[in-house]
C-alpha cells in the first residue's frame, strides 16, 4: 500500500467516518448465525440449474432482479429469495438462464441498494452487476491439463513484481495486447536494441514467482471508456473480490472474456515454469457505505470506533473487520476459489499486520488442502491504530505464531536504500553510519543469530522469523520511490557510475542473503518513474517499463541475470532453516564501519563451494577487510560475475574491497 496514498486517506479519514455511522444492530454480532456451507454465491448442477445463495442474517426480505445486460435498462425479472438455514436466503433458476442480475435487502422496512452479492464470479462491465454465468464454462484450451510448475524448497523462490499493464503498456515493448492479460501470454516480443521484453524478460531474468499487483475487480478504472495512456490505477480498491479485473480484458461486456483471459495468462506462464502470485487487499474496500458488505448486513464486515464511525488501520477509509466468522469465511473462500478456479500459486496479502492471526491460520491450512507449495506472504504492518489489539494482528512480530507465512523485512530496505520516508536519507549503500547491524538482521532473515546486536537493529529489536522461509528480503517494490530514483534524490551529486554501483550493491547483497528474494521487474535495469514517489495514478509514461532502459543498460541487467543465477546455483544462500544459518553463516570480526563480512562454511546447505566469503563496503572509499589467510578465487566483484572465477586471490590476512561494491571470494 503506497504510503503517500495512505498519508492522503490518513487527512481525510476523519470526515470519512464520522460521515457514516454503524446502524443499531439487529442483535449482538457475536450472535450472527454462521453459515457454513461452500455454497454461498451462485453455483450449478450437472443438468446447469443455478442456485443462489446470499447471506444476510438481518434482512426481512431479499430479491434478485434480472437484466439484459451488465449495466443500463430495466430489470426483466424480480425473484423472491427464501429464507433458509443460518441467515441465508436461497433462490433457484433454471437451466438456460442468462444475463446479469442484483440483490436488494429490505432491513427495518427500507430497501437498501441494489448489489453485486460478494460471492460473484462473473461480472458486467465495472462490476455493478453479476452475470449469472458458470465461470467453469469459460476457459481457454487444454485448461483441465494445467498443472502448477514442479515446486521446489520455499527458499528457493525468488519473487518478480509487476503490474500486468506496466509490463507491455510501452510503444516499444513489441507487445500486441498492451497493457492486458493477453500480453503476458506473447512469446518472442523484442523490444529496443533487440531486447527481450514482456513474457520473454521473465524467463530470461530467471524469476521462479511473478507478482502481479492486483487482479480482481477494482474500482478505479472506468471500463467503460476505451483504454487511455493517462487513466491508470494500481488497483488497491477492491469491489468484488472473487471476479478478474475488466480493464485488463479484451472486452469488459463480456464477462466470460476477464475469466477466460486470466486464465490463459496462467496457463502461459504455467507452460514456461513460472509461477503467479495474486496481490489481495483483503483489509479495505474501495467505499465501505456503497459496499455489498454494507448494503446486505449493515455493521458487521467493517470494525467501527466506539463512537460507531468507520475505524480506518488502512488509512482508506475503512477496515474489514476479519475476526468475525463469516468475513473469515469469505477471506478463506476467495484465495481457495482463485488457487481452485484460477490454479493461482500464492498470495500477497497488503497490510497483512491488519487481518487478525486466525483468519491467517485459516488461509494456510484452507490453501495447504489443495497444494502444500503455495505461498503466502503479506505486509506484517498496518499504516494506524485498529480497535483489534497488535496481539491479536498478523504484524511482524506475531509472524512466528503464522507457520509457512512469509512477511516483508522493511528493516535491510530501510538500512540499504535510506528511510522511506525521509527521501534525502541515504542508506548503508552510500555510507549512512549506524546500519550494519540492521543489514545483518536481513543477511539472516530477521532470524535468530549469535552474532546480532538486536538492540542495535532500526525497528525490530528481536528477531521475528522462526525460519528463513518467513522472510523476505527486498530494498524496493512499487510503494515509495523506486530503488533508482530514491538513489538520485538521496546521492544528488553522485556520478551515473556511482548510482549504478550503489544500486547493483543493494541487490547483491538481497539475493545473497538468506530468506526469499524480492525484485520489482525493471529494477535490473535501473527502472526508473521520473522521480514520482507514489505512481499509483499516474500515466503510462511514468509506470510503464522503459525497455530503451533494458537496452541502454544491458551490463548491469547482464549482471542482475547472473546474480539470480548465481543464487540458483549455490544453497549456501538458499539454506532452509535457523538452525542452518545459525551454524554456517560466520560474520566476520573487527571490520571497519560501513563494512559488512560473513562467511558461509563446511558446504553450507550441501553446496559445492566449501567456504564462500562475502564481503560488502557500503563507503566511497576502498576497505581493507580482514578474512582468513588463504587462497581464494573471485566469483563476484563489482559488477562482474563468473562462477567459474574471475581470477586468484591470496589473502595475507586482509583483502581490498572498492567503495560501494561486494566481493564473493570462494574456497
Amino acid at each position: 500500500m503506497t504510503r503517500l496514498l495512505l498519508l492522503l486517506f490518513v487527512l481525510l479519514a476523519p470526515t470519512l467516518a464520522h460521515a457514516q455511522k454503524r446502524p443499531a444492530e439487529a442483535f449482538p454480532l457475536a450472535k450472527y448465525p454462521v453459515y457454513n456451507g461452500p455454497d454461498l454465491g451462485l453455483t450449478f448442477d450437472r443438468a446447469g440449474q443455478g442456485t443462489l445463495r446470499v447471506w444476510a442474517p438481518t434482512a426481512e426480505a431479499l430479491r434478485l432482479r434480472l437484466y439484459a445486460a451488465g449495466t443500463g435498462g430495466t430489470a426483466t425479472a424480480t425473484h423472491e429469495l427464501t429464507r433458509s438455514t443460518s441467515g441465508t436466503w436461497t433462490l433457484a433458476l433454471p437451466a438456460g438462464t442468462t444475463g446479469f442480475y442484483t440483490v436488494q435487502a429490505t432491513i427495518k422496512g427500507q430497501a437498501l441498494a441494489e448489489v453485486c452479492e460478494p460471492y460473484a464470479r462473473a461480472v458486467g462491465m465495472n462490476g455493478r452487476r453479476a452475470a449469472w454465468l458458470d465461470p467453469t464454462t469459460a476457459a481457454p484450451a487444454a485448461w483441465a491439463d494445467d498443472l502448477r510448475p514442479k515446486p521446489g524448497a520455499p527458499t528457493d523462490i525468488v519473487v518478480g513484481e509487476a503490474s500486468v499493464r506496466d509490463l507491455s503498456s510501452a510503444p516499444t515493448s513489441g507487445i500486441q495486447h498492451k497493457g492486458q492479460y493477453l500480453g503476458l501470454t506473447e512469446t518472442g516480443t523484442i523490444g529496443p536494441g533487440g531486447v527481450r521484453t514482456g513474457l520473454g524478460h521473465l524467463l530470461e531474468l530467471g524469476i521462479t514467482h511473478v507478482h502481479l499487483l492486483p487482479t480482481y475487480d477494482f474500482a478505479a478504472i472506468d471500463e467503460s471508456l476505451p483504454p487511455s495512456p493517462t487513466r491508470y490505477s494500481w488497483g488497491y480498491d477492491p469491489v468484488n473480490y472473487f471476479v478478474p479485473e475488466g480493464s485488463y480484458a479484451t472486452d469488459a461486456l463480456d464477462p466470460a472474456v476477464r475469466i477466460r483471459e486470466y486464465k490463459q495468462l496462467v496457463q502461459t506462464l504455467h507452460n514456461h515454469q513460472l509461477r503467479v502470485i495474486s496481490d489481495v487487499v483483503f483489509n479495505h474496500v474501495a467505499d465501505a457505505g456503497t459496499s455489498a458488505f454494507e448494503q446486505l448486513v449493515p455493521g458487521y464486515y467493517f470494525r467501527h470506533q466506539a463512537d460507531g464511525s468507520y475505524s480506518n488501520a488502512t488509512a482508506c477509509g475503512n477496515e474489514v473487520a476479519s475476526e468475525r466468522p463469516m468475513v473469515r469465511k469469505l477471506i478463506v473462500d476467495c484465495v481457495s476459489y482463485w488457487a481452485r478456479q484460477y490454479h493461482v500459486d500464492g498470495f500477497r496479502f497488503d497490510l497483512m499486520g491488519v487481518l487478525d492471526l486466525e483468519t491467517m491460520r485459516a488461509v494456510r491450512v484452507a490453501l495447504d488442502q489443495q497444494d502444500h507449495s503455495i505461498f503466502v506472504y503479506g505486509e506484517g504492518w498496518a499504516a494506524g491504530p485498529s480497535p483489534l489489539p497488535e496481539a491479536q494482528r498478523a504484524v511482524k512480530a506475531n509472524v512466528a505464531k503464522l507457520p509457512r507465512i512469509a512477511a516483508f523485512g522493511d528493516e535491510l530496505r530501510d538500512a540499504m536504500k535510506g528511510h522511506y520516508a525521509h527521501q534525502a536519507e541515504g542508506g548503508f549503500a552510500g555510507g549512512q553510519p549506524g546500519l550494519e547491524e540492521s543489514v545483518k538482521f536481513g543477511i539472516v532473515a530477521a532470524t535468530q543469530h549469535p552474532q546480532l546486536d538486536y538492540a542495535k537493529v532500526n525497528y525490530s529489536k528481536a528477531p521475528w522469523a522462526s525460519q528463513p522461509s518467513q522472510a523476505i528480503s527486498y530494498v524496493s517494490c512499487h510503494d515509495d520511490r523506486l530503488l533508482w530514483d530514491k538513489l538520485v534524490v538521496a546521492h544528488p551529486r553522485a556520478s551515473e557510475e556511482d548510482l549504478i554501483k550503489l544500486d547493483v550493491l543493494s541487490n547483491t547483497i538481497v539475493f545473497t542473503s538468506q530468506g526469499i528474494p524480492f525484485l520489482p521487474i525493471g529494477d535490473e535495469f535501473l527502472r526508473t518513474k521520473k522521480g514520482a514517489s507514489n505512481s499509483y495514478n499516474l500515466p503510462d509514461s511514468i509506470n510503464q517499463l522503459d525497455w530503451a532502459r533494458k537496452a541502454k543498460y544491458q551490463q548491469v541487467f547482464t549482471f542482475y541475470r547472473q546474480l539470480l543465477a548465481l543464487r540458483k546455483a549455490h544453497p549456501a544462500f538458499r539454506l532452509p532453516t535457523q538452525e542452518l544459518i545459525a551454524q554456517h553463516l560466520k560474520f566476520l570480526l573487527g571490520l571497519p564501519a560501513g563494512t559488512i563480512g560473513y562467511q558461509l562454511v563446511d558446504h553450507a546447505g550441501g553446496d559445492t563451494w566449501q567456504t564462500i566469503t562475502v564481503l560488502f563496503n557500503g563507503t566511497g572509499q576502498t576497505a581493507t577487510l580482514p578474512v582468513p589467510a588463504g587462497k581464494y578465487s573471485t566469483v563476484l566483484r563489482g559488477l562482474e560475475i563468473n562462477q567459474h572465477g574471475l581470477g586468484p586471490v591470496v589473502s595475507p590476512g586482509a583483502v581490498e574491497v572498492p567503495g560501494y561494491s561486494a566481493l564473493v571470494l570462494v574456497q
